[in-house]
């Protein structure tokens, strides 16, 4: 009789039976320890630190052109060894909340009233003011919703989709030529955000997502690379609402 064949030798050490032997322990060098350290110092130092360096430019052009308007027995970067920071931006604070409270009562309201039908008869200056009133009216409004809702909208052509918001109800002379109820998408565009295409999209194309629209333009921002998470249940996730358009011969268009 043949005597039976040994096991093939084994580079872990001998276990119970039954049990299943561990992996082997990986050791990182120390080149890629200070490589991983690195890395997360610039995840922890670079976002606060752009943050704050945007701040402080932003801070210091206001500084600059508010304290530059103020005579010099008034203004305390004059008599004082050090300029103070952010004072530009108390003073503009402070001017913009006096100016509320002046145009909440009568003379206020007589006042801006007078001023805007002297710029309603200026030819090209009652076209930019009247532009300009009406967005920030409609942004600042409480009861807007105006940028309150982030789409998926099909752009540049179907099969395609592309992040949008939502800036109100499509109203005047082009809902009255469509159809269909049209809605007004601002489409963004990466990585610069405040430029992009405005789309008159019919209410049923849209697809309207869960996220809010800070996270939509931290999406747009990032080229995708920040991704908020799905916030939907698990049966919801697992029935798709947006399908590929095909061909006859299978092929998505």
């Amino acid at each position: 009789m043949n005597d039976p064949v040994p096991p093939p030798p084994s580079n872990f050490p001998d276990h119970a039976d039954g049990e299943t032997p561990s992996a082997p322990v990986v050791r990182m060098t120390l080149g890629a320890r200070l490589r991983a350290y690195f890395f997360a110092g610039i995840l922890v130092t670079a976002p606060a630190a752009i943050t704050f360096y945007t701040a402080w430019l932003l801070i210091s052009f206001i500084d600059k052109q508010v304290t530059g308007l103020l005579p010099a027995p008034y203004n305390p970067n004059e008599f004082l060894p050090f300029s103070v920071p952010g004072l530009g931006l108390v003073i503009l604070i402070l001017f913009l909340i006096l100016v509320g409270m002046l145009t909440a009562g009568f003379v206020g309201r007589l006042f801006v009233r007078t001023s805007e039908r002297i710029l309603a008869r200026m030819p090209v200056i009652r076209s930019v003011y009247g532009a300009v009133k009406q967005i920030f009216e409609t942004v600042l409004a409480q009861q807007s919703t105006a940028f309150r809702q982030v789409v998926l909208v099909e752009y540049p052509r179907r099969g395609i989709w592309a992040l949008g918001f939502v800036s109100g109800t499509t109203l005047g002379e082009v809902q009255n030529l469509t159809e269909d109820e049209t809605v007004n998408v601002f489409l963004p565009t990466t990585p610069n955000p405040t430029s992009g295409f405005l789309l008159f999209v019919p209410r049923g194309d849209l697809v309207v997502l869960t996220m809010t629209v800070e996270e939509g333009i931290k999406m747009v921002v990032s080229g995708g690379i920040v991704t908020p998470p799905d916030r939907r249940t698990e049966d919801e996730q697992k029935n798709p609402l947006v399908r590929a358009h095909r061909t006859p011969e299978g092929v998505a268009e």
